[in-house]
């Protein structure tokens, strides 16, 4: 593998990065699998930490990540074989060659969301409050995960003379400036998260977390889509996928987010504030019980 060194001439950064992280008996160990899993682990974290905020607990989070994380790997890679299936035509068993990478966010998404409906319908858990707490924990995911690509020197635009250009030198010196895709959709999901972070402390309604999510990475991914040289597209129609998915769950999330603050949500409703007040109720009807 040519390495070709990294510059970013409008910020005076050049850097030369292995995608190797070390070796582990002959087994290379890249830097990509190192910032995925940092990324899912760090959603994890937080969303542990913040479980009574949403009125759950943490078994609730452990078991969700459990039945839903490998639902969200198959999608991931389905998402990506089904629309760039000319690679894997004459060799269909390759779908399952993972490590050779080639996994797409939005598989990993919609599996996660379709998963943690079913898992919230089996252990009879509120879908809403814990579609709030992943969407914070996919913002987290995603703009950590970004920067595997950067490592891999992938995922970039198309080539242009902005001033956050980024330069791939090839095997002849020659170097050419393209969009570093990935930081401007990490830097989207991190800003994304932020607000979202503080914002969800006096949330409305239960969901409004997830769609606004929806809504903000949609628009992100939509715009980021339209610069990348990689696209998946829709079949044979010219059609970048991801970036319609993106636009019309988007637009989805928006319509959705303006219905329900019209109806002026009140946020006495919130899945927690119910709970608790269940559970005051319960432990003043105890006491009575208990004496008779």
């Amino acid at each position: 593998m040519i390495l070709s060194r990294i510059t970013f001439p409008g910020l005076g950064i050049s850097v030369d990065p292995s995608p190797v992280a070390f070796s582990i008996g002959g087994k290379e160990i890249y830097w990509y699998g190192i910032i995925i899993a940092a990324g899912f682990f760090l959603a994890v974290v937080y969303a542990l930490r913040r479980t009574k905020e949403f009125g759950l607990v943490e078994d609730d989070i452990l078991d969700g990540v459990i039945c839903v994380t490998p639902v969200a790997v198959i999608c991931a890679r389905a998402y990506y074989c089904i629309f760039n299936w000319e690679m894997f035509a004459d060799n269909p068993i390759s779908v399952l060659y993972i490590w050779e990478g080639g996994i797409a966010i939005y598989g990993s998404v919609i599996g996660a969301v379709l998963m943690t409906y079913l898992y919230t319908r089996w252990k009879k858990l509120p879908l809403m409050p814990i579609l709030d707490l992943v969407a914070l924990g996919f913002m987290i995911g995603q703009f950590i995960g970004r920067w595997g690509n950067f490592m891999n020197r992938e995922a970039f635009g198309a080539v242009t003379d902005s001033f956050l250009r980024m330069g791939l030198e090839n095997a002849y010196g020659e170097v050419t400036y393209y969009h570093p895709t990935f930081l401007y959709e990490s830097v989207w999901n991190f800003v994304g998260f932020i607000a979202l972070h503080f914002y969800s402390k006096r949330r409305k309604f239960d969901g409004e977390i997830f769609a606004l999510y929806v809504a903000w990475y949609g628009l992100g991914r939509a715009i980021v889509e339209g610069l990348r040289t990689d696209s998946l597209y829709l079949f044979s129609t010219g059609i970048r996928v991801s970036q319609l998915l993106a636009l019309i769950s988007c637009v989805c999330a928006v319509a959705y987010l303006v219905w329900r603050y019209r109806r002026k949500p009140d946020p006495r409703s919130l899945y927690v504030h119910k709970k608790a007040a269940l559970e005051t109720e319960q432990e003043e009807i105890r006491p009575q019980t208990e004496g008779n």
